[in-house]
């Protein structure tokens, strides 16, 4: 067997492992899903009506403010997801497994892989479900084309790519579980403090380089634009480069961690 079939068959049986993980406990994604949905219904039907005033066109009412707010609900969703992945890699760290794994004749690169593929599946089931719900309670994208749709879906996946890394390197330096999803907190509050509920216009002006300067303003920018037609500018490339770059860090740096010696 070639290394790259060496390589494929391991990193298959490691993704089908952590989605079996994933079927079997769903506590911890169904807790993660909950916020973003909790957040969408909470603004939309408690603050819609005054946050749309704040908008450029503003006195739309809730229907104007749902469409401006789901795009970065959705943003806000994969970084939640992905806190699930450092807890699940450093629960495999601290009970074992990754050590027996060690001992093993499979490709080792497979654990980590299939830990990445897994999230980015969950995330994009998680974009889905909340994404249904946004539709239930009204948002539309009818002037969105084919195309439009597969680039924002495949920008969804990059984020969840980038980010994933980003949480697998979190769960391998943090001691245990709880560790592991305070470190990875980050990746949920980030959105909080990007454009995702209000533009960064009317924000005060000492806040507007923190939610400017930041992987997810860019990239929830582009999905509006993608979604809703609105202007997306150079935000496109920004976000691109924004998770081109967080992968490739959070790649080396999971891979160094997780290939060097067990103390």
């Amino acid at each position: 067997m070639s290394s790259l079939s060496f390589a494929v068959r391991d990193s298959a049986t490691m993704l089908r492992r952590n989605l079996l993980h994933a079927r079997r406990y769903p506590s911890l994604t169904l807790n993660l899903l909950l916020t973003p949905v909790m957040l969408l219904l909470l603004f939309v039907y408690i603050f819609g009506d005054v946050m749309s005033a704040g908008l450029e066109d503003g006195g739309g009412g809730r229907s104007e403010y749902l469409a401006y707010l789901v795009p970065g609900i959705l943003m806000l969703t994969i970084g939640g997801t992905t806190i699930g992945s450092a807890v699940s890699v450093a629960t495999d760290m601290t009970e074992g497994i990754i050590a027996r794994f060690r001992t093993m004749p499979i490709h080792r690169g497979s654990v980590l892989i299939g830990h990445v593929v897994g999230s980015v599946i969950q995330c994009v089931m998680s974009v889905v479900l909340v994404g249904a719900v946004a539709v239930a309670i009204g948002f539309r994208s009818t002037d969105a084309t084919a195309v439009e749709w597969l680039l924002a879906l495949g920008l969804l996946a990059l984020v969840s790519l980038a980010l994933t890394w980003i949480a697998v390197g979190m769960g391998l330096t943090s001691p245990n579980a709880e560790a592991a999803s305070n470190n990875a907190m980050p990746l949920m509050i980030l959105p909080l403090l990007s454009s995702a509920f209000v533009p960064v216009d009317a924000m005060p002006g000492w806040f507007q380089p923190v939610a400017e300067y930041q992987p997810f303003t860019p990239a929830i920018e582009t999905l509006r634009g993608l979604l809703l037609g609105t202007e997306i500018g150079n935000s496109g490339w920004i976000a691109v480069a924004w998770c081109l770059g967080l992968a490739v860090l959070g790649y080396l740096w999971s891979k160094s961690l997780f290939h060097r010696d067990p103390k």
